[in-house]
């Protein structure tokens, strides 16, 4: 599709960025909606990001996703910021608008919309929910399950300490449980997330025992690569629904493209298929 000189632009801002699967995907709606606009990978070292957010804001582009290990810089540099982002202590999606940033975090809606496209009967409020992992990625897991009405979350990571902050920062009825008990902290949970690197591909699997998970437990990896990670063939295999963590990705995405370029999008099989493709 030729662009015009009207045409509306945004990207991913990172260093590295050449990984990040968001120009496939954003390129995938502005193709479907026939959208005048543009969607670029934009590799920025840490010490140029502000000044490369002011100077994209110069140059007309509508906004920009932020990955790593830009995100807690972008919530420094943005001139509004909602509540997600405050929250989280990280932006991932700026809107730019008469040269002034708007920032937020989309991560915890792209988990829960995720959850919700792959086990629509999932309630958060019925069960424990179990969150192994403490980074950035589990406190958006966090919010948006204390936001959902979760009864109890426990969070389970290797460092305690890292996993007391995201207790006591994000204000909730969250547990934190030693790295060793994390099999015994299953008992009568209905949510299982591994927010972890464990399993991811070159990486080592996650230790854990399911043994004590119950069989109606839904069981989230927000690892998409591989898809199918080992801890949720064995979910699988012993009958617990499981949801793979793209979506998660893609449902994120979709409050940016909308702010940017004015159109709702859909998450869809065929957008999965040619984001995997890649």
């Amino acid at each position: 599709m030729t662009l015009s000189g009207r045409a509306k632009l945004a990207g991913v801002i990172g260093w590295p960025v050449a990984h990040s699967r968001s120009p496939r995907l954003h390129g995938y709606w502005l193709q479907y909606h026939r959208i005048d606009g543009a969607y670029v990978p934009l590799p920025v070292r840490a010490e140029a990001f502000e000044r490369g957010l002011r100077c994209l804001a110069d140059m007309g582009f509508r906004g920009v996703n932020v990955t790593v290990p830009h995100k807690e810089a972008a919530l420094a540099a943005c001139d509004e910021i909602e509540d997600s982002g405050r929250r989280l202590g990280a932006v991932n999606t700026v809107v730019m608008d008469g040269g002034r940033l708007h920032g937020f975090n989309s991560d915890g809606f792209g988990f829960i919309e995720n959850l919700r496209e792959g086990a629509p009967a999932w309630q958060a409020r019925k069960a424990p929910a179990v969150v192994i992992g403490a980074g950035g990625a589990a406190r958006a897991v966090v919010a948006a399950l204390i936001d959902a009405g979760a009864p109890e979350i426990r969070v389970v990571n290797r460092t305690r300490p890292r996993a007391e902050a995201v207790a006591k920062e994000l204000d909730g009825p969250v547990q934190v449980l030693e790295w060793p008990e994390r099999s015994r902290a299953l008992s009568e949970a209905g949510l299982l997330v591994n927010t972890t690197s464990l399993g991811m591909t070159g990486q080592p699997p996650l230790e854990l025992d399911l043994a004590g998970l119950p069989a109606s437990a839904l069981v989230n990896d927000i690892v998409y690569a591989p898809l199918e990670t080992p801890l949720l063939a064995r979910a699988r295999a012993r009958g617990n629904l499981a949801v793979d963590g793209l979506g998660m990705l893609l449902h994120q995405a979709r409050p940016g493209f909308a702010a940017w370029f004015g159109v709702e999008p859909e998450v869809t099989s065929e957008l999965r298929r040619f984001v995997l493709a890649e």
